[in-house]
């Protein structure tokens, strides 16, 4: 067996979704190896191309698209666009030489991966949803190991391959102080506080719900309302809004693990990161699965969670009729809500990230060649 450093080739792009665990996994490996040589592929014009030199990792440039469901002229390039990308994992794979290659899945993945694949790496897939993605189903055949959050994805993999861990998640959101957290959001020890997050950009769906029940769920003394309505809604929203000592509005949470500790109940999308993080700080939720996303995997999340007890999963369409009357319900009964977050710390998995890159480092010794 060779001394030298292992060499990993991590590559997940596009989204957060894809994109957190690569460098959750890389930080864990970088903990156990510290020598470890860890190198990320991915797109320049997508999220990774911010997040991953943030985390302190280089990122290689390879070119890759989707198929376009919506714009379709736009395919006509597919297949030069693909070209382009194998022939530059191909030679990426071929200089860095890595021991292992590790995949998180988005479009991007799927060009490294393979090129991973056809010079005789072993190649790890990690898949955060209930429903695997397309990227990964296909390239769930070539692994030797399959990472899955959900154990519902089985279904969609070998699994003779596939172990269930749990996304990986950021070490904050279990160090949070829930004193420290509602103090910073100014809510007294016995408040009530119901947390409100569509994602980053938001979700139209969420926040008009929310803006059409917001006085009857402040008429109740004792509910706060911490309220994330992302970038691309925060002005028209604070423009309509009225003032209130129990509203907190904001455009972004950075403080993720301050906003799940004093949380009491949470309504939110059903994305797979944020499914994992409702189970590793254990808030009972009120799921809405965005109906815009491919093969509709928020509602296989969802629908996972509300199996599990930890959560209530709600259709977008039934927000008006029902979205008031389910989050009463829940804020009034904290046997329920403690109930639930029991049953959601009993789905997380806390140690994903460690228990994920023991195993990349396992692979990259076995099959280490110089």
């Amino acid at each position: 067996m060779s001394t030298r450093a292992p060499h990993i080739l991590m590559v997940g792009g596009g989204t957060g979704g894809h994109v957190y665990p690569a460098i959750a996994i890389a930080d864990a490996v970088r903990a156990l190896r510290p020598d470890a040589q860890i190198v990320f592929a991915g797109t320049q014009d997508r999220l990774e191309a911010r997040a991953v030199p943030e985390a302190g990792y280089a990122l290689h440039p390879i070119t890759a698209q989707g198929l376009q469901r919506r714009a379709v002229a736009s395919n006509l390039l597919l297949p030069f666009r693909v070209a382009q990308g194998l022939v530059q994992s191909w030679r990426l794979v071929g200089a860095i030489e890595p021991d292992v290659a590790v995949g998180t899945g988005g479009y991007v993945a799927a060009p490294v991966l393979m090129a991973a694949w056809l010079r005789g790496r072993p190649l790890l897939i990690q898949e955060q949803n209930a429903y695997a993605g397309l990227t990964n189903r296909v390239l769930a055949r070539l692994a030797l190991r399959i990472h899955l959050a959900f154990p519902e994805a089985k279904d969609w993999v070998p699994a003779e391959h596939a172990v269930v861990s749990g996304n990986p998640t950021r070490q904050s959101l279990r160090d949070a102080d829930p004193d420290a957290a509602r103090a910073a959001f100014n809510v007294p020890e016995d408040g009530r506080v119901l947390l409100v997050m569509g994602g980053s950009l938001g979700s139209a769906a969420i926040n008009g719900a929310i803006q059409r029940i917001l006085d009857p769920l402040l008429a109740e003394g004792d509910v706060y309302v911490v309220w994330q309505t992302g970038t691309r809604y925060y002005d028209d929203l604070t423009e309509d809004l009225d003032e209130h000592p129990r509203l907190r509005v904001v455009e972004y949470i950075d403080q993720m693990g301050h906003a799940y500790a004093a949380a009491d109940l949470a309504v939110c999308r059903a994305g797979a990161l944020t499914c994992s993080e409702l189970t590793v700080t254990g808030t009972p939720a009120v799921l809405v699965p965005s109906p815009n996303v491919t093969a509709d995997h928020q509602t296989k999340n969802a629908r996972s969670l509300e199996r599990a007890g930890a959560a209530v999963w709600l259709d977008e369409a039934d927000l008006d009729a029902h979205l008031e009357t389910v989050l009463l319900d829940l804020l009034g009964n904290s046997d329920r809500r403690a109930r639930m977050a029991e049953a959601a710390r009993d789905r997380a998995r806390p140690d994903a990230a460690e228990t994920i890159a023991r195993d990349v480092l396992a692979l990259a010794d076995r099959y280490r060649t110089n």
